[in-house]
Parts: C-alpha cells; structure tokens; sequence
C-alpha cells in the first residue's frame, strides 16, 4: 500500500514539471509556468499527503488525493477559461473559440491524475486475518 501511494506522489510530484499545456508560438508549460500559486498549492497538498504515507492513515492521504484530484481539475477549467478570455478582443464568438482551441493539453495531465488516482485508490481495506489456530 505505502509503495504504490509514494509511486503515486512521485507521479504527481514529477507530472508539476512534464509539458501540460502547449501555446503555439510560446511553447509547452508546465504547472510552474501556467501559476505558480496553483503550483505552490499541488506541493503543499503533496507534503501532507507524504505526512499520511509515513504515519500509514490512508485516509489522510486519500482525502490530499481527492483534493489534488479537484485542482487538476480546477487548474483544467481555468486553462481553458483563460484561453477564451485571452482571445476576447476578437470580434465574433466563433473566432475567439477558434483560437481558444489552439490552446491544448499535453500528457503530463495523465501522468497527474494517474499519481492522484493511485494515492487515492492504493489505500484500500487492510483485510485482518480472524483466525484463530489451535
């Protein structure tokens, strides 16, 4: 269980620093460079999660997983927000959907949520063996 959580963190940790967004003429981002507040927030809900895996409460370390879950999520809507709102001086709605849509996600939101699942669902039920020998 504390193996595949850390596997986990790691993924999540690492996935801060893998290309997540890709804007055309300036290039791939990663967590860092799209906000660093989000960024900070991933790190410190990661450090407790990494507080859960040492003290084995699988529930603390489930309940920063979902957490992280919900920012990768958040993080994923304000992008795309961000990116019509970017193109808002264009004059017809059609045109700043266009070049919203030029804006696009890269792989290293798999390897995020991928990490965030796992530290989730790793810490399933211990199983306690009843039985008693004679």
């Amino acid at each position: 269980m504390k193996n595949i959580q850390l596997l986990g963190l790691l993924l999540v940790i690492a996935g801060s620093f893998l290309p997540l967004v890709h804007v055309p003429v300036i290039g791939s981002w990663n967590y860092w460079k799209l906000d660093h507040y989000l960024a900070i927030t991933c790190w410190i809900f990661s450090a407790c999660a990494v507080f859960g895996i040492v003290n084995n409460s699988a529930k603390i370390v489930r309940f920063f997983g979902i957490l992280l879950i919900l920012l990768f999520g958040f993080t994923l809507v304000a992008v795309k927000m961000q990116s019509l709102q970017y193109f808002s001086f264009l004059p017809f709605k059609s045109w700043q959907e266009t070049f919203a849509g030029i804006v696009t996600l890269k792989w290293g939101w798999a390897v995020e949520f991928l990490g965030a699942f796992l530290m989730v669902f790793a810490g399933g039920s211990k199983k306690v063996n009843n039985r008693t020998q004679i």
